[in-house]
This record gives C-alpha cells, structure tokens and sequence, in this order.
C-alpha cells in the first residue's frame, strides 16, 4: 500500500509563528484536493456541526535542517510538556509547547521509508518510535539516545514477531507492549514488557474482527487498547486480550462521521478527541461515538488545516494538532 502521506499534495505553509484567538466558528466547508494515493479516495461533501475549539497559536517553519519540518507526520507529548515530531526526513524534533526548538536527531535508517508513529512511555521514560519501513520499534531516550536492547522486531513478515509496516506502539499499566501493522498484516501484536510474543489480533479487510491501516494506537486508564482503523474509517476498542469491546464509526464528512482517522487522544473526563486526515479536521466523541462537535476546515490559513496526521493534549488542556502538508502544529483550546 502506497503511503497516503508521500503523494498528497501541498498545502501552503505559514513562514512564522502567529498567536492569537481566532473568534470566528470555524467549520468544515470543503475538500477540493484529490488524492491518489493509498487507500484515501476523494473527500465526500461536508456538512456542520457543533463548535469544538478556539485557535490558540500556529507556529511552524516549513524546511528540512535545524527547527524546521517537512511532512511532519507523527506526535507525542513527554516530560515537561515537550513535543516530539517526526517529520519527512526521518528526523525526531522536539519541541516545547509554544514551538520553541530544542534539539532534533536523525533515525538509524530512511532510504525505504519514515517513521509513522511515536509514542512517550512515561513508565520507562522513553520515546517509542513505529519505524515502519523498517518493521520495527525503536526506543530512545528523551535526549534521543537510541536504547538498542529495547527495539522490537526488525524482520518481515507474518509470524509471530514479525512485522509488515508498523504504524504504532503503545504500552500498558502492566509494561505490556502493543503494536500495530498495515499492509498485508493489518493486525495487531502484543508483546510482554520482556518483549516476548503474547497474542494477536486481526487480519486485512473491512469485517468487525479486520483492519484497513490501524493507524493509530491508545490505550486508555482501563488497560483498554483503542485502535484508529483509519481506512475503514472508524474507531474500536478491543479488551487487553484483543477482545472487540466497542467498534463505532459511519464514512462521511457530517457531524459524527469519519473520514480516515489517525490518531486520536483521550482527555481526563475520557472522551476522545480524533484528528481525520480526510476531513482535515478534529472531531470530539464520547466512548460511545456521539459526536460532541468539529474543529478546523481545509486550507492554509490559522485555524485551517491539511490533511493532519496526530493530535496530542498538554498538561494544561490544550490540543495540539499536527498540520502536515502545512508544515506547522496548532494548538487550540477545548
């Protein structure tokens, strides 16, 4: 499967940082650009809903050296608050939550592919990145030293502890680690905190039991494993034994719709907020999928966005969205 990310095409990017509350409503009113790439086809009309968020700050340059992102197409949040990015160039950046840079260092390897996925591991205080092409997970510390006994896999293929492209990996309360596969596996690995296979479920297809690229991982305070199948455009929640708990999600572009879903975060009151990459919007659910309202439109603009790919909250509340083909995060208050 063709990655979405690398075909799609540019939005503008804002050179600058701007701040600032934006006091319109912004909605959804449109999609025009066509994708040819994946399993992404093109956008379905859009319809309003309930306002969700007002727009904090965008900062961003777009670039491949120092502070600046290509593509950046991953996110996670670590200590004190700090952003961690990986862009197109298979660079992790970090960031503090005003976009203030603070170092960045390359992966081991990019000639076939970038990473699609990061994720902070506060238990063991270390960044866990989905190296896709690589079909591994890499373990770095917060300043970026590569811990080479943590990573998980580095083989092709189908069995047990092999890989197809990952996309996601995520940890348990029991040190227990998830990890998600797209292409021709489209499942999901668990592994004990030793890294020993335990179990697995899913296979490719649009059954309640398969996937089309689970994106994105969460698991919630229950142990619960969330997964974004984002081609199948919806949301399941699956038991820590890989047990269908919950599996909401109609195509479409109205309130309560999903158009390929890539991440998703839960907030304390545990509702979830999911960034679409075909609506190029966030949208706020209960655990139940009702929709409790939309944020953002299709554009370059402060407040628009571009086929994003992650979301995160701080410790304050506010959301962090990655606009990728805008090159820029934007935080926004919920």
């Amino acid at each position: 499967m063709t990655d979405p990310a690398s075909d799609a095409v540019h939005g503008r990017h804002l050179r600058g940082p701007v701040s600032g509350p934006i006091g319109r409503r912004a909605w959804l009113v449109g999609v025009g650009a066509a994708f040819a790439a994946g399993c992404l086809r093109d956008a379905p009309p859009v319809s309003e809903g309930a306002s969700l968020a007002r727009l904090d700050k965008v900062w961003g340059v777009h670039g491949i050296a120092g502070e600046r992102m290509h593509k950046p197409r991953a996110m996670a949040i670590g200590p004190d608050d700090r952003l961690y990015l990986v862009d197109f160039t298979a660079r992790i950046l970090v960031y503090d939550t005003d976009g203030e840079f603070l170092q960045s260092w390359q992966t081991p390897d990019s000639k076939s592919g970038r990473p699609t996925g990061l994720t902070f591991d506060p238990v063991a205080n270390e960044l866990l990145v989905a190296d896709t092409h690589y079909y591994r997970v890499l373990a770095y510390t917060p300043d970026g030293v590569l811990k080479e006994d943590r990573t998980v896999g580095g083989v092709n293929g189908k069995a047990p502890g092999e890989f197809g492209f990952v996309t996601d990996a995520v940890r348990d309360s029991a040190g227990c680690l998830y990890v998600s596969e797209y292409g021709d596996n489209d499942r999901v690995q668990k592994f004990s905190p030793q890294g020993e296979f335990l179990t697995q479920w899913g296979s490719h297809g649009t059954d309640e039991l398969q996937f089309k690229r689970p994106q994105n991982l969460l698991v919630d305070p229950q142990d619960r494993v969330w997964v974004c199948d984002a081609c199948n455009h919806r949301l399941k929640a699956f038991s820590p034994d890989g047990e269908l708990l919950f599996s909401w999600g109609v195509e479409g572009s109205g309130p309560g719709e999903l158009y390929y879903p890539y991440d998703m975060v839960m907030d304390p009151a545990g509702d979830l907020y999911v960034v679409e990459y075909g609506n190029h919007r966030v949208q706020k659910f209960t655990q139940a999928g009702e929709s409790l309202g939309v944020w953002g439109e299709q554009g370059s603009g402060p407040g628009q966005l571009w086929s994003p790919w992650a979301l995160v909250l701080d410790s304050l509340g506010r959301l962090h969205v990655l606009d990728t083909q805008n090159h820029r995060v934007q935080r926004v208050i919920v």
